[in-house]
């Protein structure tokens, strides 16, 4: 039945969502919203499951006190051998490296007995054999994948060392050996026009094997979650729904990543949905009744945190991040620089750390330190397309199913060799797949802006999960720790709110309906009187203490508990009422008893008159004639009556049974076109989303581009400036250079001279000389 279904539901998400964390045993690591659908009788007519922000990373990396998700050790503990055998999965928990670093059991659970139960859950659901098997198919492929190991070259190029866990892997998924490995360690990358081969280091060659179990174990779950709500819907019948929105509580780490501010961006949002509801909403409505009433302030306006984090004007968080993952040569030290310069002393609930690269967010629960290592590739979640197109052509139709968006018309093969044709059937075929590329962040920003439009849409209630100890033991409570999570969860503000305001209230007319027969004889019949008024005459003949309600302009409203105790008198009231109205019902069902037993003698003696009568009768010759004679008078055309009788109701009958079939395909076929219909609408929500982020992005790339027009405008002028300068530096140069060379001739040309008066001074002075020595 659609209510088993539904149970059976449970145990299938928590298999495969739900895993051990330090503080929980049975955590959910995924959103959902669970929509329950019901018919005008108040029976189940459907649900679905929406989920939002699963955690990717678990698959590959856990911690050493976690354990990944449930299914992976149910399937390898609890599986037969023939299916295990037949995906060569040979070795427990403890033999694989995704699940080996860390806890392989959870005290007081049995995964062979949870694996049991996961199989049933999947029988119930309409899972048939080969659907499970396909699912298990993945998870020893993602288990495969964990288990092959590369090397470095001494060029820094990856190979493949041992090639049992790659040929494993390759002959689960359905994919040739030698097509992965080359599309692993030497994918084919377009340059421009050209199509080039790359070769990939050893870390990069690990990070795509990580990513790519990651986004395969996804992409699974979302197969899975999409099968569970096909076997629950039903296309007809439904009314109203009862939504139960589980999601992940705020998470403070050793270490604070990308993921950590997804989900504490998500908290912070339905937190001050929370606020708004119990809060503001709460108490603007005692300002619109007309009650009086002193505001509280709570003090948790969380709309500065969320700005911080989404605004796109001036840029927050997340839209910085987007900006950085199109912007060439973009790092992550960049992008923090740029996210310090942009909010670092202009917001208080922005600080810089003092060592550690990133930035620190002061949100409602704590003051969390992220750290931006590694925040452009998670937030681009980038795949090796080579591979993915491989996978998208399997031979195996379910991993073919869960990669149709990246398949192309050539069967994976080099795009440059396909016809024209081909090549344009391929990209509208991942036009209309894929459609344009999304980061990760505004794929959570849109799911979560749909998420908050329909919440505001309902009328919500709020259950919240304290963590009582953080030994996990039972029957111990940790108060500091219990109070420090209702401060921060505002329970204690609703609280003091609902004992200082009027939590319950109910409109006049609705009042006077249902608490009219407390006091029948007060309202008069003839006279017109106003429900406010209606209200205010019952509350008075009643005897209420005024203290204990307020009469608004449209409701009633009441202490804590008042209502409680005028329903306990109306119950009381109701049962007098229908006690007397059963017994006045047995009193008349036991006279019209006795009546009918008079008729029945009367009736039985009339009975045997006549029944005397037909046996005289019988005996009469004449009568016996009649009998004989009279059903031979009319046999001929009863018979034609009842012919045309049959074959007009075979008519109507075929009439019906194609009309019937006729508005099962119809409803069928309308329900089809709605899903279709508002998956486009989603569709077209999110794209116009992503058209406002990018022209916000390409608005602010177009001001920096005339910025920097401009700058290269001021430096192309200074360099005609310092040209011109330069000229005429080289032409003094010139000039100054031909005046030294004349100078030089002529000095030149004077030291000869004066070499030549030297010889004949000193030719002289010989000559002097020589006169005084011939006179002495």
């Amino acid at each position: 039945s659609l209510e088993q279904q539904v149970l059976s539901a449970n145990p299938i998400l928590e298999s495969f969502g739900n895993a051990q964390t330090i503080r929980n045993n049975n955590s959910s690591r995924f959103g959902k919203f669970i929509r329950i659908e019901f018919n005008f009788a108040g029976q189940i007519a459907g649900a679905s499951i929406e989920w939002y922000l699963f955690e990717k990373p678990r698959v590959t990396n856990q911690s050493k006190q976690e354990r990944n998700y449930h299914v992976f050790y149910q399937f390898m503990k609890g599986a037969d051998k023939a299916i295990k055998d037949k995906l060569l999965i040979d070795k427990g928990p403890e033999g694989y490296m995704f699940t080996k670093k860390c806890r392989q059991t959870i005290q007081g659970v049995d995964d062979r007995a949870e694996y049991e139960t996961l199989v049933r859950a999947m029988e119930t659901t309409g899972f048939r054999p080969e659907e499970q098997n396909d699912f298990f198919r993945i998870i020893a492929a993602i288990l495969h994948m964990g288990n092959m190991q590369f090397q470095a070259t001494r060029n820094d190029e990856a190979v493949l060392g041992e090639q049992v866990a790659a040929e494993k892997l390759c002959h689960v998924l359905g994919i040739q050996l030698s097509d992965f490995t080359r599309a692993l360690l030497r994918p084919r990358i377009k340059a421009g026009r050209d199509w080039v081969t790359q070769s990939r280091t050893l870390q990069q060659v690990v990070y795509s094997v990580e990513a790519l179990a990651r986004s395969m174990y996804e992409r699974m779950f979302g197969t899975l979650v999409s099968r569970i709500n096909a076997a629950m819907n039903r296309p007809d019948g439904k009314s109203t729904f009862i939504g139960v929105l589980d999601i992940a509580g705020f998470e403070i780490l050793e270490t604070n990543s990308f993921e950590q501010l997804c989900i504490n961006y998500t908290n912070e949002r339905l937190q001050q949905f929370f606020n708004r509801t119990m809060f503001v909403l709460e108490q603007e409505e005692y300002k619109r009744e007309g009650i009086e009433w002193n505001f509280i302030d709570f003090g948790m306006d969380l709309q500065p945190t969320i700005d911080l984090i989404d605004r796109t004007k001036p840029i927050g968080i997340m839209s910085c991040l987007d900006e950085e993952c199109v912007m060439p040569k973009a790092t992550d030290k960049t992008f923090t620089e740029k996210l310090h310069g942009l909010w670092a002393g202009r917001s208080d609930k922005y600080d810089v750390p003092r060592f550690e690269m990133g930035f620190i967010v002061k949100h409602y629960a704590s003051q969390v330190e992220y750290s931006t290592d590694g925040w452009l590739e998670k937030n681009k979640d980038p795949l090796n397309e080579n591979v993915t197109r491989l996978l998208g052509n399997s031979s195996e139709p379910f991993v073919a199913q869960l990669y149709a968006d990246y398949a192309d018309a050539e069967g994976g093969s080099d795009p440059s060799a396909s016809t024209a044709s081909n090549a344009g059937r391929a990209r509208v075929a991942t036009t209309l797949k894929r459609g344009a590329f999304r980061t990760v962040g505004q794929r959570h920003k849109d799911q979560l802006n749909l998420l908050m439009a329909q919440l505001n849409s309902t009328q919500p209630h709020f259950v919240r999960c304290i963590l009582p100890n953080s030994e996990k033991r039972a029957g111990k409570i940790d108060t500091p720790l219990v109070l420090d999570q209702l401060r921060c969860n505002g329970v204690l503000e609703g609280i003091r709110i609902t004992r200082q305001g009027y939590p319950n209230r109910v409109a006049f007319p609705e009042f006077r309906q249902r608490y009219e027969i407390l006091a029948p004889n007060v309202i008069p019949r003839q006279v017109f009187i106003d429900s406010k008024q209606a209200a205010s005459m019952l509350l008075d003949a009643l005897k209420i203490d005024k203290a204990k309600y307020r009469l608004g302009h449209t409701k009633v409203f009441f202490r804590a508990g008042m209502l409680a105790e005028l329903e306990e008198v109306r119950d009381i009231e109701l049962s007098k009422i229908i006690t007397q109205l059963q017994a006045v019902a047995r009193g008349a069902l036991s006279r019209s008893r006795f009546r009918r037993r008079i008729e029945q003698a009367r009736a039985i003696r009339v009975i045997q008159s006549n029944a005397r009568i037909y046996n005289q009768l019988c005996e009469w010759p004449w009568w016996k004639l009649y009998r004989t004679v009279k059903p031979l008078l009319h046999v001929t055309r009863v018979d034609e009556e009842m012919r045309k009788r049959e074959t007009q109701i075979s008519e109507l009958e075929a009439r019906v049974k194609g009309e019937e079939e006729e508005r099962r395909r119809l409803e069928k076929e309308h329900h089809e076109l709605e899903r279709a219909k508002s998956d486009i609408e989603a569709l077209l929500n999110s794209e116009r989303s992503a058209a406002v982020d990018q022209e916000e992005i390409l608005k602010r790339t177009q001001e920096r581009e005339v910025i920097l027009e401009e700058s290269l405008r001021e430096h192309a002028a200074r360099l005609e400036e310092l040209e011109e300068q330069c000229a005429d530096l080289t032409r003094t140069r010139a000039s100054l250079e031909k005046q030294l060379a004349a100078a030089t001739q002529k000095m030149e040309s004077e030291t000869v001279a004066m070499r030549n008066l030297a010889t004949q001074h000193a030719q002289r002075d010989e000559d002097f000389a020589s006169v005084q020595a011939e006179a002495a």
